[in-house]
């Protein structure tokens, strides 16, 4: 869309982990493009969600979460998160209302004064039905005291109070421009990275503790069926030989259960039939590849110490 009138822009949402950026992004697309899932650094790569409000096309940038990094990944991670605030025409950071300023928060706000002089932040205060209305309030003013934010926003990203304002309001404050992607696209995700995130979802939901950080999923192969369907072949990538057997489960039934969930997931978004095919390998060293990377949108560069 060139016509006249027309604006368009990036906007980064960084927080903690589990702040809810994932959630808040699905709700403004209206589909699922991020992982969302009770755990936490669940996102790895910058997802870009594309959102039309009025005649503003608004690419929402959901990076992840940023936190205080141990591991390559983790530097990776935490380096393309500010590198999407830094290159966002508006950035909203998310806090969650009943954590309030916590350690993590104090370090995102030092770490906002030194992004590019002019850039504008946004406050999103998520989860405000877990805390009483004058917390809330004092929570808002405490923040804005800490840092100069262009404009604060009261939400539920899971129930999608508030969420409709903030919309708006970014619409109104992007620049003048014609629209950066068609008019029917809602994410600039390649289809084989947004089935490799499905799988990685369901897995990351039905495993615990260290596992779901340790293990990635890369769609090898992507067939299109004359009769409409897909074929979708992908690798699970885990560390060690034990975690292969915690990936299959007993008798296969992890493997099967996981393999159901995202065929389901992927189906309805797709509106098609999918066969998916999923194997697990053991690469022990492949959160130092470089290819590993590359796939979930990250530089490996950046998880140099």
């Amino acid at each position: 869309m060139t016509d006249a009138g027309t604006k368009a822009g990036f906007v980064a949402l960084i927080g903690e982990p589990n702040a809810g950026k994932s959630t808040l992004l699905n709700w403004m697309v209206g589909a699922k493009v991020s992982i969302v899932t009770h755990k936490v650094q669940t996102t790895r790569a910058r997802i870009r969600g594309v959102v039309i409000e009025g005649a503003s096309q608004i690419v929402f940038v959901d990076t992840p979460g940023i936190f205080r990094p141990r591991r390559r990944l983790d530097r990776a991670m935490v380096t393309a998160a500010w590198g999407g605030a830094a290159d966002a025409d508006l950035t909203v950071l998310l806090i969650e209302a009943h954590r309030g300023v916590t350690p993590g928060v104090e370090g995102i706000l030092d770490a906002l004064q030194s992004l590019p002089a002019g850039k504008r932040i946004a406050l999103a205060i998520n989860k405000i039905d877990r805390v009483q209305a004058e917390d809330l309030l004092a929570l808002t003013k405490d923040l804005n005291d800490r840092f100069p934010f262009v404009e604060t926003f009261m939400v539920s990203a899971e129930k999608g109070h508030g969420c409709q304002q903030l919309k708006e309001w970014i619409a109104g404050q992007l620049p003048d421009g014609p629209w950066l992607y068609p008019e029917d696209q809602i994410a600039d995700l390649p289809l084989r990275m947004l089935a490799a995130e499905t799988t990685r979802e369901k897995l990351t939901l039905r495993l615990h503790q260290e596992l779901p950080y340790q293990l990635t999923v890369e769609t090898e192969n992507w067939e299109e069926r004359k009769d409409g369907s897909a074929r979708i072949d992908q690798i699970i990538y885990v560390m060690r030989d034990g975690h292969k057997g915690i990936v299959l489960g007993k008798k296969g039934e992890t493997i099967k259960a996981v393999s159901t969930a995202a065929r389901a997931e992927l189906e309805e978004f797709l509106g098609r039939r999918v066969h998916l095919f999923l194997q697990v390998k053991v690469r022990p060293n492949w959160l130092e590849e470089k290819e590993r990377y590359s796939e979930m949108g990250l530089d490996f560069r950046d998880g140099n110490t």
